[in-house]
């Protein structure tokens, strides 16, 4: 039988760790919803220039239409960008992202990260490293500009053939998916922003009204192209952090229920320890009277 002693400070410190994993659950649970919100109001603008894209593809001939995100290319060397956490402790959120990346052939990639976690996992399996990147708890579309001109930059300059988003999306609160987002070349570029429209459950009504462009159609897709791939990577950035913050205030909810179960577990271990030390001092007292 454990000595009382031992049992009373294991349930001592293990109620200071509820208390820990609590105030870090709260914590969690008041960014979480932050960022809930900043990700679902930055999903109507999303939409809205892809469905702006999609109108200026209709009036565009794409077959004479040139862009250097629009020409197709033989892919020697992937460019994938990795969007994870600075911090641990959010469940499985990262061990399910590397899992995805560790599928990535790593002879014939450049990884670019977002995220220390990310980072050191990848100079930890001895992947190429391209450049690593840090942005604020809450980012901003300022944050985010330079980090994607510099990607494009790498595209253009012919650095990488493609260019591929690794990130956790958002699904609800309890469900986060490691999701690997095609974003160049567009091969298809009438395909690809149909579905990201139709991955939005927006319908596809073709406009039949008559439009104005200034100065033309050309002009303005040439320079609305990198302005959507920003703002995409923006999005995605933003729904990567809702799900950390859900993660990591679902995990140390679990982590606080799971204290509560092992204190009452020792505290009845403790009451049965005590009993039987003062059962066992009874028994003594008895057999020295009757002595």
């Amino acid at each position: 039988m454990p000595n009382t002693r031992d049992i009373r400070n294991r349930i001592k410190g293990v109620k200071n760790t509820a208390k820990i994993t609590r105030a870090m659950q709260l914590v969690a649970s008041s960014k979480m919803k932050k960022a809930q919100d900043q990700a679902m109001q930055g999903r109507p603008y999303a939409i809205q220039m892809a469905k702006l894209l999609f109108a200026l593809g209709q009036k565009v001939d794409l077959e004479k239409f040139s862009h250097p995100f629009l020409e197709p290319r033989t892919v020697k060397k992937r460019g994938v960008l990795v969007i994870s956490t600075d911090r641990g402790l959010c469940g499985p959120l990262n061990a399910n992202l590397f899992r995805e990346l560790a599928n990535i052939d790593r002879h014939n990639s450049v990884f670019y990260c977002i995220g220390r976690k990310g980072r050191q996992f990848v100079a930890r399996t001895a992947r190429n490293l391209g450049a690593d990147f840090s942005v604020s708890e809450s980012p901003r579309f300022r944050e985010i500009r330079p980090i994607a001109e510099y990607l494009i930059g790498e595209y253009t300059s012919g650095n990488i053939d493609s260019m591929e988003i690794l990130y956790p999306r958002f699904r609800n609160t309890l469900v986060q998916v490691p999701t690997l987002v095609s974003l160049l070349p567009l091969n298809n570029f009438m395909e690809f922003v149909a579905r990201e429209l139709a991955s939005a459950c927006q319908s596809l009504n073709v406009d039949v009204r008559e439009f104005l462009f200034e100065p033309d159609p050309e002009t303005i897709l040439n320079d609305l192209l990198p302005l959507f791939l920003k703002r995409q990577l923006y999005q995605l950035l933003l729904e990567a952090r809702a799900s950390e913050h859900s993660a990591r205030m679902v995990a140390m909810k679990a982590a606080t229920d799971n204290a509560k179960k092992l204190s009452d577990s020792l505290t009845l271990q403790y009451n049965k320890a005590r009993q039987a030390g003062i059962t066992q001092e009874i028994l003594e007292i008895t057999a020295a009277a009757l002595n």
